[in-house]
């Protein structure tokens, strides 16, 4: 029977092994709910790149650009990091180059080894779920957390993920059974559970309120983003 195992942060990434395993990238609070409303909206690709530097060379090749650090813009790119950002018309058919303090780093990291990479969030997760059944592979969710250290949001998306295929996957390791029971204890009130984590005080500070509704609201998109080459595309 397959595998599923949930990594709660990027710096724990060396403890999986990865070459039998897609590896689903979360970061709900905000760089892959950005990456599922944007190819739902019609944005054509999405390259994700670790650094600002990366990010501004493609800005300079005619890509839109969207670079955040410590959840603010930086400046003199195109985007933010707020999903609302991508559902303007005039990015349809575009093609977008990321970069964020900590979804487009996870990233980065997977695709070294993995099979496939594919983005997941709350936004995508009964999509993302139906492909994952059809798959061959063992899974790996990669929890984006904040700056190494695990965080709420992205811990319950893994758990959610877990419990939706708990009859395809088997779920052994200590992390993924946490990260399940978690979910399970949450599922009701998602806003709620995550009130008082460390990143919604962080964008709390900075008015974004509805970011954080909106990122938490489930099966709003029939998509599954996954990387083709350097390219997050959608797979519908």
């Amino acid at each position: 029977m397959k595998h599923l195992d949930i990594c709660l942060t990027p710096d724990l990434l060396h403890l999986h092994k990865l070459d039998n395993s897609i590896v689903v990238v979360a970061d709900v609070f905000r760089a892959t709910s950005c990456m599922v409303t944007g190819l739902a909206y019609g944005v054509k690709s999405i390259t994700p790149v670790a650094t600002i530097e990366e990010c501004k060379f493609l800005q300079d090749k005619g890509y839109f650009a969207a670079a955040e650090r410590d959840a603010r813009k930086v400046e003199g790119f195109d985007l933010d990091n707020s999903p609302f950002s991508y559902m303007n018309e005039r990015l349809i058919g575009a093609e977008i180059a990321m970069t964020t303090t900590n979804g487009t780093l996870s990233i980065a990291k997977a695709k070294t080894s993995a099979v496939k990479v594919m983005v997941g969030s709350f936004l995508n997760l009964g999509a993302l779920a139906n492909h994952l059944r059809s798959e061959p592979y063992d899974v790996l969710v990669l929890c984006a957390g904040w700056k190494g250290r695990p965080n709420l949001e992205d811990t319950l998306f893994a758990g959610a993920l877990a419990d939706a295929l708990k009859d395809q996957y088997m779920l052994l390791e200590d992390g993924t059974l946490m990260a399940q029971r978690l979910y399970e204890q949450s599922r009701n009130n998602l806003l709620a559970s995550v009130s008082n984590s460390s990143h919604v005080r962080r964008l709390q500070r900075l008015g974004i309120q509805k970011d954080i509704s909106y990122c938490l609201q489930t099966d709003l998109y029939d998509i599954v983003p996954i990387l083709r080459g350097s390219q997050l595309v959608a797979m519908h």
